[in-house]
């Protein structure tokens, strides 16, 4: 990559390795920077925060205390901790290596590592696409509530407005009010009857018309992210000092407010407590590697996209680490924050807590968690703050997933790109807002899901065998100073790609009461391969295109090209047998 890289002829090119390498290091090597053509960041902070914003999504909040209590509670997190040593943080670490090794983007960066595997880039920018469809749409439903919180009396407290049904039972602050599977909370009702106007919808096939509200909501996400990402990360590193480090606080207080409520360690107790016979269940294992991976967030395209604006010798080994720590971390006290809610939403119903810990996904933050906040001491503020948090915790994803976009795109295009990145950010920005309760459903089963896995095995398996793990490894080398230890090599080759093979999971796939019908779930399919058939494609393209027998062929197209930091590994004799 010529065009976003030059050379420095003194300086060393890694951390001083260990004592008993002193040759490695006693003669100068070439130094390889960054140019002016490619941005940095600012600070080392600004790629962290934004790195973490990523990992930590809603899903962390939604997702880890539905899934934990679900599998055995506490006996949750030794499969939990297992698949995220073995699996989730060797492919977080790989990602982020390469990343930095290669400095460019999910599409480009493939004629480095295996030119023939290059439809994989195409086919994870149009997941992240996929992913910034929903997420957009999620976030401003999290801005509709958070507009609707400045109330002295929240609108999903009483059962008196206009979008109520004869089914609507406020139980809270009330005695002898029976609760029947009829029944319907307000925060529910006001979730599906008035935020989402489900009832004006007969399903899939009709969607119903534009809201709007909610429609003001999306252009005015839209217009944050746009001015987020227009001028690249020295732009989104700034703005993610606050989206990224907000939610810690937001949960901190709700933590220590919800440690105060009646019931609350009746949650707490229901949360944790394990159930060892949990763990014989294969299910449990498969979800525990379903949650790491869509946690971390590998395969997406962003930690490729965000480490490639990293000085060359950053420790990106320390940085994997360091942040995969936090988001796991940061999952499991996600589940506190929730729970003493739930434990005190049980004792106000006077039934048991896995009676109200039923809704997981979105409800649980929609319909669950605002209907208790309606009810505590101090409402107007909790709801503020908590739909503050969900949606920062939206915008850091949406960054990341639009950034991996943009960055492919534009190193793979530089020539028509380079002096238009804000004509190409308005425009996929726009792309991005489209909507709809069950085409996000749709969305987000079917458009990442299978899918993303199936790319990231690919990716993992053309790394580890194809570019090969020896050239990876003294990539790393060149990068750090040191060889990768066998426990990651062993990973990458054989652990990690099984890992990714027990993560496919398919849940029937509904909507509140709404089965979705099966020509959906069709179309579905065809989402999930609308992104995947781009491998195969040009997997045939780049072999009809290249001239020479059908040996040379194979041999030019798995062949990578040599860049800058290749040539300077062979100079310190640093390449691996090819």
């Amino acid at each position: 990559m010529p065009h976003q890289e030059q050379v420095i002829a003194h300086g060393n090119l890694c951390a001083p390795g260990p004592p008993n390498n002193a040759g490695y290091n006693s003669n100068p090597v070439p130094v390889i920077i960054q140019t002016e053509s490619r941005d940095k960041w600012s600070k080392k902070m600004d790629f962290l925060l934004s790195v973490i914003g990523f990992a930590v999504d809603l899903g962390n909040v939604w997702r880890f205390p539905y899934i934990c209590y679900q599998n055995g509670g506490g006996a949750f997190l030794i499969p939990y901790v297992l698949m995220a040593i073995f699996g989730g943080v060797p492919l977080f670490y790989m990602e982020l290596a390469l990343g930095q090794f290669h400095r460019t983007g999910a599409i480009s960066i493939w004629k480095h590592i295996c030119p023939i595997f290059k439809g994989i880039g195409f086919a994870i920018c149009i997941i992240a696409l996929y992913v910034s469809f929903y997420y957009n749409t999620i976030i401003a439903w999290a801005l509709f509530y958070f507009y609707s919180s400045f109330s002295s009396t929240l609108p999903w407290t009483s059962c008196d407005n206009e979008w109520n049904t004869e089914n609507c039972t406020n139980y809270f602050g009330k005695d002898n009010v029976t609760w029947t599977n009829y029944s319907r909370s307000p925060a529910e009702e006001f979730y599906t009857r008035n935020v989402l106007a489900v009832h004006e919808s007969s399903g899939i096939g009709n969607v119903g018309y534009i809201r709007w509200q909610l429609m003001l909501c999306l252009f005015l996400i839209f217009t944050i992210v746009y001015f987020s990402l227009w001028k690249g990360v020295k732009t989104s590193g700034k703005v993610v000092w606050v989206t990224a480090t907000l939610p810690y606080v937001v949960l901190l207080i709700l933590m220590i407010r919800g440690a105060t409520l009646p019931g609350a360690w009746k949650g707490v107790v229901f949360y944790l407590n394990p159930k060892w016979e949990k763990l014989q269940e294969t299910s449990v294992w498969v979800d525990a590697a379903a949650q790491i991976f869509f946690s971390l967030g590998p395969g997406f395209g962003v930690l490729l996209a965000l480490s490639s604006y990293n000085p060359f010798n950053n420790n990106c080994y320390r940085d994997a680490i360091v942040t995969s720590l936090v988001n796991c971390l940061t999952s499991f006290v996600s589940g506190f924050v929730i729970f003493t809610v739930l434990g005190y939403m049980a004792e106000q119903r006077n039934v048991n807590v896995e009676d109200v810990a039923r809704d997981k996904g979105p409800s649980l933050l929609f319909i669950t968690y605002p209907e208790a906040i309606a009810n505590m001491v101090g409402s107007t503020f909790f709801a503020i703050i908590f739909f503050v948090m969900m949606i920062t915790l939206g915008l850091d994803s949406t960054f990341g997933g639009l950034e991996a976009i943009i960055t492919a795109v534009m190193d793979e295009y530089p020539d028509v790109l380079s002096n238009r990145r804000e004509l190409f950010v308005l425009g996929l920005t726009f792309f991005s807002c489209k909507g709809g309760a069950y085409v996000v459903k749709l969305l987000e089963e079917f458009g990442v899901g299978s899918s993303i896995i199936a790319v990231v095995f690919l990716e993992a398996t053309a790394v580890s065998w194809f570019y090969g793990i020896n050239r990876f490894s003294n990539d790393i080398k060149s990068m750090l100073g040191y060889t990768p230890g066998l426990f990651w090599k062993v990973c990458w080759v054989a652990i990690s790609p099984a890992f990714l093979a027990v993560s496919l999971n398919k849940d029937p796939l509904t909507l509140f009461d709404y089965k979705f019908p099966d020509w959906s779930i069709t179309v579905g399919f065809v989402i999930g391969a609308s992104s995947f058939i781009w491998i195969p494609i040009y997997m045939v393209y780049k072999l009809v295109w290249t001239p020479g027998s059908l040996k040379q062929r194979l041999a030019v197209c798995l062949r990578p090209e040599r860049t800058l930091p290749d040539i300077h590994a062979d100079s310190m004799g640093l390449s691996p047998v090819r």
